[in-house]
């Protein structure tokens, strides 16, 4: 391995970098689990030995559990190898007193596998400097703890690896205390330039470590981004005068590509393009019946002109979507592809590879059910009978569409399927493509979600679409932030074409200013699905979903109109995705921070972002003050922990309100009115003190 230069690592930043130096001494007896220092509970790690997750940028937290018997102090060490296999090694500090808990933050930015392990040692000149203080200012054992220091500081100044102004230093410390008085030894003890120089280098006899652990580190999209979700065959369609309706193409559906890039959107993510069958073809609103001209769901795959692999032929060619894909990218939008891995009756798979289905004792193939929805056009895939054949297939198709320039996959029900097929395909197309990332839209027990995060999956759908009280957002947004951090990256989707939540269907408009305003804020990643701009509330009876569901039928949307009108939240959409792409504290994660209100419909949180990390030589720190009920105005006092972004509480601070341009001076106890039907959220960038 590689030592890298006093610099530091290029592209590599950390709170705490320090030159590199050799690992500590660790011999012990093999049959012993645990080290002369223990260390414990290292992390960033996750369940059943899979490797932690980070973007390249993010601020990853890495944390030990470490101390040692008596009252000598330590110290440990983060050691990181990056994938060109250069090291470097970084102090970790102490966090709160008694929890034996170390931190240090580091922002890798290169892609690929990182290795890391901990190394706690004693640290030896802090042991010393702390005793001798006591005892300085007690007046006993002077000559002992000189005569230890001498010993100590000159050990260190011999060693050649240290810088020699440095050397000299401690040269001149460890003389001072030949023949120290009392005041003398207090002041080499209390010298800070002595202790700065022995914490970057310290001196220890003791010393272990943890084994090798890696990191994953994948490109910024996979953590940070805007998705917006639309069906290309509603963007141009047509209706004609006998009722039936002309498809929108690939080439109309491109006239709406700037209009999601206006408004800040890096992912435009497409429901399926393939071919619809006709057995079972659902009609609107989901019925049985299908009248002249419904086309049909977009998940029931496959008819005679082609499956998972061909193109619908109203959307247009193959040649058609490769144009749309380079047409979304010169508006800086990357296209996800919905993977669905099912198929209609009509699919090629099923009259070739009828294994790969789950026949009845009667003879037919089970369509998919999740009672009480029926899904009578669509077969699920049954991975048992022939696992090496479908595999290969699943590998296929994927691959087929990276080809076609899709590196991210938004994949429908994953959960529905082995947890081993996507370990496999996961790994087996990043190893051919790394870029490519895949979303797991899986609504279902927190175990499960969980597992495919640890096993592969980029991204995830999460509760947050039904996460409405400020108890629920609290915990569930400290839950995301922090315990599945290491592995998991919620997509908080504010809606889909499936969920239309009973908040957005009773709370008008300020219920969608509110959920956007949270969802751009609270995380990285986040998403929309068409219409909701427009405020689409109107749900299916007994549905939590839209009434003329565009799973079903082609939609007819008035965009430019309705903005003109001032009927669209497009301007609110495209403000918030401006102030995410100029605040890097809201592109991560696990920064955010829970405050205190005295109404428990206003939730408040920060995002802070230290200045080593931001890229501007200035920290970044927003507050978001959100009215949770959209019936209302609400007013209360709020309370702040000013201390996360260096303010001494009762110390006065300005802000100036991101949305409306508004300035206020705030301390830690602020007043706030917040109007539901005007002004039900502040986002509050804290301004730099001169």
């Amino acid at each position: 391995m590689a030592a890298h230069t006093a610099h530091g690592p290029a592209g590599l930043t950390s709170s705490a970098w320090i030159p590199l130096r050799p690992a500590a001494d660790t011999a012990s007896d093999p049959a012993v689990l645990t080290g002369r220092i223990p260390l414990f509970e290292p992390a960033p790690n996750v369940p059943h030995g899979h490797p932690a997750k980070a973007f390249a940028g993010e601020v990853v937290p890495f944390r030990v559990v470490s101390f040692r018997e008596g009252h000598d102090r330590i110290g440990v060490h983060l050691r990181l190898v990056d994938p060109a296999g250069t090291e470097s090694l970084h102090r970790l500090t102490a966090m709160a007193d008694g929890t034996d808990r170390w931190q240090v933050d580091v922002a890798p930015a290169t892609t690929g596998e990182w290795k890391y392990r901990f190394e706690g040692f004693a640290d030896d000149f802090a042991t010393w400097a702390h005793a001798a203080a006591v005892k300085a200012e007690a007046g006993v054992d002077i000559a002992v703890m000189s005569a230890l220091g001498v010993d100590l500081l000159a050990t260190a100044a011999a060693e050649k690896d240290r810088p020699s102004a440095d050397r000299t230093m401690l040269r001149a410390a460890s003389k001072r205390l030949k023949n120290a008085d009392a005041a003398d030894l207090a002041a080499v003890a209390t010298d800070a330039a002595v202790a700065a120089a022995l914490a970057v280098r310290p001196v220890s006899s003791l010393g272990s470590v943890t084994s090798w652990l890696t990191l994953r580190v994948e490109r910024e999209r996979a953590g940070v981004g805007a998705w917006y979700e639309f069906f290309p065959r509603s963007e141009g369609a047509v209706r004609r005068k006998d009722g039936t309706v002309r498809s929108g193409t690939f080439r109309s559906a491109a006239k709406r590509l700037p209009g999601v890039a206006g408004m800040g959107f890096d992912v435009l993510y497409l429901v399926p393009i393939h071919p619809i069958g006709a057995t079972n073809r659902k009609g609107r609103n989901n019925t049985l019946v299908t009248e002249p001209g419904d086309p049909g769901s977009p998940y029931a795959i496959g008819a005679a002109d082609g499956g998972h692999d061909a193109i619908h032929a109203d959307l247009g060619t193959e040649k058609d979507f490769r144009a749309f894909v380079r047409a979304a990218q010169k508006e800086g939008l990357e296209v996800a592809l919905d993977l669905a891995l099912q198929a209609s009756p009509d699919h090629p798979w099923v009259r070739e590879h009828p294994e790969w289905f789950t026949t009845l004792p009667d003879g037919t193939i089970a369509y998919a059910e999740n009672p009480p929805k029926k899904y009578q056009d669509i077969y699920p895939l049954n991975f048992d009978n022939d696992p090496e054949g479908i595999y290969a297939e699943m590998r296929r198709v994927v691959m087929h569409w990276v080809g076609l320039g899709v590196k991210i996959f938004r994949v429908d029900n994953p959960h529905t399927k082995p947890l081993q097929f996507w370990e496999w395909l996961i790994a087996e197309v990043n190893a051919a493509d790394p870029d490519v990332i895949f979303l797991a839209e899986a609504f279902t027990r927190p175990a499960i979600m969980r597992a495919l995060a640890a096993v592969g999956f980029q991204q995830s759908y999460s509760y947050f679409t039904w996460r409405n009280t400020k108890a629920e957002l609290e915990e569930f947004l400290t839950d995301v932030s922090q315990e599945t951090a290491d592995y998991m990256r919620p997509n908080l989707f504010v809606n889909t074409h499936d969920i239309l939540t009973e908040y957005l269907q009773f709370g008008g408009r300020a219920a969608y200013r509110i959920r956007a305003c949270i969802a751009a804020t609270a995380g990285p990643v986040w998403g929309v699905y068409a219409g909701y701009e427009l405020i689409e509330n109107v749900a299916r009876p007994g549905s939590e979903e839209n009434i003329d569901n565009e799973k079903y039928e082609y939609k007819f949307r008035d965009w430019d109109g309705a903005e003109q009108r001032g009927e669209s939240l497009a301007p609110l959409l495209r403000r918030l995705n401006d102030i995410r792409r100029v605040h890097p504290a809201l592109r991560q994660l696990r920064n955010i921070s829970f405050h205190w209100s005295d109404d428990d419909a206003v939730l408040v949180y920060s995002k802070h972002l230290d200045a080593a990390f931001t890229g501007t030589g200035e920290a970044d720190t927003l507050i978001v003050v959100v009215n949770l009920d959209p019936h209302s105005v609400r007013e209360t006092t709020v309370h702040l922990d000013t201390r996360i972004w260096g303010v001494e509480p009762g110390d006065a601070f300005e802000v100036e309100d991101l949305l409306t341009g508004s300035e206020w001076t705030w301390t830690d106890h602020n007043y706030v009115r917040l109007d539901a039907f005007a002004e039900p959220v502040h986002i509050l960038k804290v301004k730099e003190r001169s």
